[in-house]
Order: structure tokens, then C-alpha cells, then sequence
């Protein structure tokens, strides 16, 4: 389920970046130039060997970089006794090299073990390096790095300030333990870093260092400010690059990775047994023929989610709704998008036979254009103010999406069209506009974004939930947000109007014929002390949410009906152990159906996540309880939602180590007889045991369990359903880009009596 702390800005920007000095951490400014990072260009001379040891002569005559910073806990301490950093950076002809020295009088407390891919946060010692290679601010390329050298990589947008972990970047690490702390290198290859041709600004880079044993601490390279809109508003301009990125600009980069996926399976429906087995061969191509022009293609690729830790039954492209992207194809230049979900959401193209894409950018301006032939099999969801309709897409269809972006100081401004096509069915037709500008001044930091969209439909589904052609429908779509952050305040007001004959089939839009406003009030009032317990972060918090309906003829909906209203005043706070609570008030009011009753929902809604010691990587959980609406019953009764995720991490004999993910759920409503009316149970236990950084073995068991019974109200039908899966997977990589996977899955319905079995052995190869 989503966080509520991802929900709330100012809880973001302190709790997960904790972004900001106390005032006795930032370094007095005396008027001499603050320290650059600088590269050290090294063509003609021979490529650091990527060992960790940093005993090739380049290093001894690249420049050191040490200015870092204390950015976490804010606590109003100095930097740790008996820790130091230093940073430098090589240029080859085809990449970047960064090495790390980093000195620690505690060596034997400092943890880090394997892990998978994606999974290094802040319980870990890690190295975190930041590029930005266009020099605007807007997007970062990053990698962290633990002791054990695995990886956790992704891009960092701007203008939401999150970090989406989907692509994975062919970076080479090693990490080196010594007896007074450890020795890093990274080879960051620049076929992989997206930049202008000419024109563009300069590199930034930012590079962090996790210290857990010492206060949960954070260094970094550069200071940040406490009204930072962004993590990367401080990257620092890197110097000495201008001779790599000429050499580098005109150079051509052309990868083929072909797949191989074989897979056989059992289905059983009550008596009914059958049995398949296939083969199927699939290939990416990628082509950079100089800088600013990136080609992309891929043919017959398997989306099968088989190395996803999500359990995924066969033919599970209709609920890819819910699982993260990691398919290269549309993370490839993801910040030349930077769309909302309603303008694009990639999950929309479930099973894809082929697709194209093509991506240019320049100093001033970037584009992307795509188009792909989606299977059937997949998920159409059409939008209601109090329901989403959701079809199976019975026919393959063609999705295609036009980008560009101009980019100016403080100012972005950006104009996309998407279209859905069902053959001879009609389609979906969208085009839109957005921007974005950015500000501030003594009385702090200011960002307003917009986002306009009109869209044109002629396809929809009769009665029978069968696609037809229908009579053309518009409807339009305006979003618009404003955040302030200071010193002292985060603030965010947004308006969101939806008609209701929008539709985007290459976006997520759940509703439809509404208009929402949210006001978000954050009063952030810094390092305290409660009794005994010291808070390294205390902000107070205010959301008002409202949402009505628009009037629509077509379906009787009157207009302005209250769906939902909130009134949730809270707190949030840090302490050590990487500690976060946090806790809200519900005044909330909620409408189940068209016409129907306004419900009081008042609850307490709180939650907890701590790190308390080496081998927990998370203890998280949150707590809904109160009075809750039963949507299909449109009543309120007791009841709550609780969730519970536990992370656990052992470091084995022989390197290995073994990872342990719990995680468990319920959502209930109780009813007038003594037992709940409505029940919603999940638990997912999840097993890793790594080998070696390129070895695991993964075991993965969920059960969940939803069932209606008498409410003594209403007597709705009472049902029940249970569904379970175990899947076991192996995988190995040579490479990146280079990997065999083997997996078993077990998927069964006992209730309903169906049950699939699979074996899938899946090669992919990088050329």
C-alpha cells in the first residue's frame, strides 16, 4: 500500500533526504571560493583496473576532494570523531572513474552485506554518487554502493523530488575493507550518461557517505539548504570535463541483447487438466549514434515479471498496474518524460509484440517519440467519480506518444499527444501542455507546475464488457500545484480538475468527473527534546482534501457532490536509530455511491519505521484506526487498516548472506453481528540467499484471503476467495546485461478450485 509520509512534502523533504544543516553544521562562508570537484582526464594512459584499491599512479595525481558536509541526523553535532572522506574522478575515453577513500576508527561496526539489487539504504555504509550531465538541475543519474559492492541505481527527478530505482545502469564497483575503514572505485561508462551534443552547461555531481554506526550520519559534497525544493538544486559543477565530453560526443554506441524464454505449464480448473510448452525469442537494440540522438527497438521481449519480487501468476500483464517499471525500453531517457501518471503511465502496455522509440536532446530543448503494438491481455481502466471500470483488452492495440520539452532559466515548458488505437474499434486521442517554474528569495524557494490535457475518445466497451466503437466524447484535464518551502514552512497547494469524458489510455486516471484541492501545511520546528528523548526533528502538520463531483449529463452524475473530505492535523518527528513517527487526526467524511449518504470516517491513522539495530534493515509499520466506510454496503462500522513490513539482513559464513522481507496486512470493517462485514488479509514472507554479488537463490510465499459476510444491515451476498503462491528462483549474472534465470511458480485458488504450475529458464544476453 502507499506511505502516507510520500503523501505529506514537508515529511518527505526531512525524512527522506534529510536535507538540511542545523546552523551550527553549515561551514562559516569567509569569502574564498568554495571547493570544486575537478576531473582528472586521462586518454592515451591506461584505464584504472576496477579493483577497489586505488594503487594505480593516476590516483596519486588526481586531485582530492574533501569538503563534506554533515547532512543527517540534524541533531546540531559536528562531524564524526575518526571519520574522513575523500573523492576523486577520473576521465577515460569512454567513461568516468570515481575513487573513494573513506576513513573510519570503527571498521569493525561499519555494515554492509549482499544484498539485492536496489535494496542499499541508509542501514548500510554506502557511497552515493550524483551526476547531472545536462547541467539543468531538473535530473540526476545516481548509484550507491555498499561494502559489499552491490548496487542501488536510478534517476532522481526534480520536480517531484523522488527517485525512481527502475533503471539499472552498467556500472562496474568494488569495495575494498581496511583496517582503518575502506577504498572504493566506480566506473560510471559514458555510453550510459545522456547529454547534449554542444551548448550544454556544465557536469554536476554530488557524491554521499552513509556512516549508520555514527548517528545514522549522512555526509555530503556540497551544503544543502533547509528550503531546498530538491535533493539535486546543490549539485556542484564539476571542472576539467569539456575534453572528455568533446571526445565523448561523436563516438557511436550500438548494444543487441537477444533473449531466450522457455517455459512450460500446468492448469487445472476443477476436472480440467492441460498442459503447454513454448519458446520464445526476443531482442533489444539500442543504438546511440552520437550524443544528442538516442535509437531504441525491441521485438517479441518477455515481460513475464519472473525475476519481480512481487508474486506474478502466468498472464499477469492485466494487473502490471501495481509493479514497478523496470524495462530498459521506456526507462531509457525516463527524465525526457517526466510526466505524471495521468499525462503517461509505461504500465498501460502490458504485453508489447514490438515498439520503437527515438530521443534527441540539446542544450535548450529534448524530445521523445514512441510507438508500440500492445498485446492482448492487458488492463483498460476508465474512470467514474466513484468507481474505476476496469476492461480486459481483448485485441492488440497500438500506443503511441509524442514529447518535447524547451528548457529555460527557472522555466520549463513542455507539449505531448499520446493515442491508444483499437483497429477498426476507434481510439483514445490525447494531447496536452505542461510547465513548470521555479524561484525564491530571503523568504525562501518556489515552484508552480501546470499540466493541461484534451482528450477525444471514440472507442469504449458495451454491457458485455466487449470493446466497441462509439459515439466521439471530449473531456479535459488541468492540474496545477504550488509549493513554498523556507526554514521554517513546506507548503503545497494543488487543484486537480478531471471532466467527465476524459480518458487516457496511456496514462492512469482511477477517477473521472471530479475537481480535488489539497492544501498541505508544514511548520517545521527543528531539533527538540521531549523528557529524556531527544528529537532531532519535530514538524507539525495540516491537510485539508476535498473532492466533488462534476455534473454529467450522459450518466445522471450531479455536480458538485462531496466524494471525500479530510481535515487531518499531525506530527512528525525523527530520532536516533533512524527513527520516523509520525501521526494524523482524521476529521474525514466519505460518500460511497452517486446519491448516497455523506459518512463520517474520523480515525487515528499513525505510523513508526526504525532501523534499531545492525541486522534490521527496516521495522515499519502503519496504523489505521476508526470508523470505516464499507463501500459496497455504504455503511460505516469499526474498523482499521493495519500494516506491518519487517526487514531483516544476515551476513553467513563464506560471504554469503541472506535476506529476510516480512510483510503483513489487514483491512477490516466490522459489522452489527460481532464478526467483521468485510475482511481483506495479505502476508508475504520473502527469502534471499546470496552467493555471491552475482548468485542468489530466492524463495517467495504470499497468502491472501478477502471474504463478505452478514453485516445484519444490509444482507449482501456473503463470498469468499483465497489465493496462494510460492515461486522459487535462481539467477545468475555474468554481466550486466548478461544473466540466466530458472523459476518455479506455484499459483493456486483453493476456493475456486484452479491451481498453475510453471517452470520458466530465461537467458538474456548482451552484445
Amino acid at each position: 500500500m502507499p506511505t502516507l509520509l510520500l503523501k505529506v512534502p514537508g515529511l518527505l523533504l526531512s525524512g527522506v533526504l534529510a536535507a538540511a544543516d542545523a546552523g551550527a553544521q553549515l561551514p562559516v562562508e569567509s569569502g574564498e571560493p568554495r571547493q570544486r570537484m575537478r576531473a582528472m582526464r586521462i586518454a592515451g594512459m591506461p584505464a584504472p583496473v576496477v579493483d577497489g584499491r586505488l594503487d594505480e599512479p593516476a590516483w596519486q595525481g588526481a586531485p582530492a576532494y574533501q569538503a563534506f558536509h554533515k547532512h543527517a541526523p540534524r541533531d546540531g553535532k559536528p562531524l564524526p570523531e575518526g571519520v574522513r572522506t575523500e573523492a576523486r574522478l577520473l576521465a577515460t575515453d569512454d567513461a568516468l572513474v570515481f575513487g573513494i577513500r573513506a576513513w573510519d576508527d570503527a571498521p569493525a561496526a561499519m555494515r554492509g552485506s549482499l544484498a539485492r539489487r536496489d535494496k542499499v539504504d541508509v542501514d548500510q555504509d554506502f557511497i552515493g554518487i550524483w551526476i547531472d550531465p545536462v547541467g539543468h538541475g531538473r535530473a540526476a543519474q545516481f548509484v550507491r554502493v555498499n561494502l559489499a559492492g552491490v548496487l542501488s541505481d536510478g534517476l532522481h527527478r526534480a520536480a517531484d523530488d523522488e527517485s525512481d530505482l527502475g533503471p539499472d545502469f552498467p556500472i562496474d564497483a568494488a569495495v575494498i575493507r581496511l583496517q582503518d575503514g575502506y577504498s572504493m572505485e566506480v566506473r560510471w561508462p559514458l555510453s550510459n550518461l545522456r547529454f547534449p551534443y554542444a551548448g550544454g552547461k556544465q557536469w554536476r555531481v554530488m557524491v554521499e557517505r552513509s556512516i549508520p554506526h555514527a548517528g545514522g550520519s549522512m555526509l555530503v559534497s556540497a551544503p544543502l539548504r533547509t528550503d531546498a525544493l530538491s535533493h539535486l538544486a546543490f549539485l556542484q559543477p564539476v571542472e576539467g570535463m569539456d575534453g572528455t565530453v568533446a571526445a565523448a560526443r561523436d563516438r557511436r554506441f550500438f548494444e543487441l541483447r537477444p533473449e531466450l524464454t522457455m517455459r512450460g505449464d500446468r492448469t487445472a480448473n476443477g476436472a480440467l487438466r492441460q498442459r503447454g510448452r513454448s519458446a520464445d525469442l526476443g531482442l533489444e537494440i539500442n543504438a546511440r549514434p552520437r550524443a544528442d540522438w538516442v535509437f531504441n527497438a525491441t521485438i517479441n521481449p518477455d515481460y513475464s515479471q519472473v525475476e519481480v519480487d512481487q508474486p506474478v501468476s502466468q498472464g499477469a500483464g492485466n494487473i502490471a498496474l501495481s509493479l514497478p517499471e523496470k524495462r530498459g525500453f521506456f526507462l531509457e531517457s525516463a527524465d525526457v518524460l517526466g510526466l505524471p501518471l495521468p499525462a503517461f503511465y509505461s504500465r498501460t502496455v502490458s504485453d508489447p509484440a514490438w515498439g520503437l522509440r527515438a530521443t534527441w536532446r540539446s542544450a535548450g530543448a529534448d524530445a521523445t517519440a514512441m510507438s508500440l503494438r500492445d498485446q492482448e491481455g492487458g488492463l483498460v481502466l476508465r474512470g467514474r467519480p466513484y468507481e474505476t471500470l476496469e476492461y480486459v483488452q481483448l485485441r492488440s492495440t497500438l500506443a503511441s506518444l509524442w514529447r518535447a520539452r524547451w528548457h529555460g532559466e527557472g522555466l520549463l515548458l513542455g507539449a505531448f499527444a499520446s493515442q491508444r488505437a483499437y483497429g477498426g474499434l476507434g481510439a483514445n486521442e490525447v494531447v496536452g501542455a505542461d510547465g513548470q517554474w521555479r524561484g525564491g528569495g530571503e523568504e525562501g524557494q518556489r515552484q508552480v507546475t501546470v499540466t493541461a490535457m484534451h482528450s477525444r475518445t471514440t472507442s469504449g466497451f458495451d454491457e458485455a464488457m466487449l470493446p466497441v466503437r462509439s459515439a466521439r466524447r471530449s473531456g479535459a484535464y488541468l492540474q496545477a500545484k504550488y509549493l513554498h518551502s523556507s526554514e521554517a514552512w513546506w507548503n503545497e497547494f494543488a487543484i486537480e480538475a478531471i471532466g467527465p469524458g476524459f480518458v487516457n489510455d496511456n496514462g492512469f486516471v482511477p477517477q473521472a468527473g471530479i475537481v480535488k484541492m489539497d492544501i498541505d501545511l508544514n511548520r517545521i520546528l527543528g531539533q527538540q527534546r521531549v523528557g529524556g528523548l531527544e528529537l532531532y526533528q519535530f514538524e507539525a502538520h495540516l491537510g485539508v482534501h476535498e473532492t466533488r463531483t462534476l455534473g454529467d449529463a450522459l450518466s445522471g452524475q450531479p455536480g458538485n457532490e462531496v466524494v471525500e473530505r479530510k481535515l487531518r492535523p499531525g506530527f512528525w518527528i525523527s530520532a536516533p536509530h533512524q527513527t520516523k513517527f509520525w501521526t494524523q487526526l482524521g476529521f474525514d467524511h466519505q460518500r460511497g455511491r452517486r446519491g448516497g449518504r455523506l459518512h463520517d470516517t474520523r480515525a487515528l491513522h499513525f505510523g513508526v519505521e526504525t532501523a534499531p539495530f545492525p541486522w534490521v534493515s527496516k521495522i515499519a509499520a502503519e496504523v489505521t484506526l476508526g470508523r470505516q466506510l464499507d463501500v459496497d454496503a455504504d455503511r460505516v462500522g469499526p474498523g482499521g487498516n493495519l500494516a506491518l513490513d519487517v526487514g531483516l539482513r544476515f551476513p553467513l559464513q563464506r560471504g554469503w548472506a541472506l535476506e529476510l522481507d516480512q510483510h503483513w496486512n489487514r483491512t477490516w470493517v466490522q459489522g452489527t453481528l460481532g464478526h467483521p462485514a468485510f475482511a481483506d488479509n495479505a502476508w508475504r514472507s520473502l527469502a534471499m540467499l546470496h552467493f555471491t554479488p552475482r548468485d542468489s537463490l530466492r524463495l517467495l510465499a504470499q497468502n491472501t484471503w478477502a471474504a463478505r459476510r452478514d453485516d445484519g444491515v444490509t444482507q449482501l451476498e456473503a463470498w469468499s476467495e483465497r489465493q496462494v503462491h510460492r515461486s522459487l528462483l535462481y539467477r545468475h549474472l555474468w554481466r550486466h546485461g548478461r544473466s540466466v534465470s530458472a523459476g518455479y511458480v506455484d499459483d493456486k485458488s483453493p476456493l475456486a478450485a484452479t491451481r498453475s504450475k510453471s517452470l520458466t529458464v530465461k537467458l538474456q544476453w548482451e552484445l
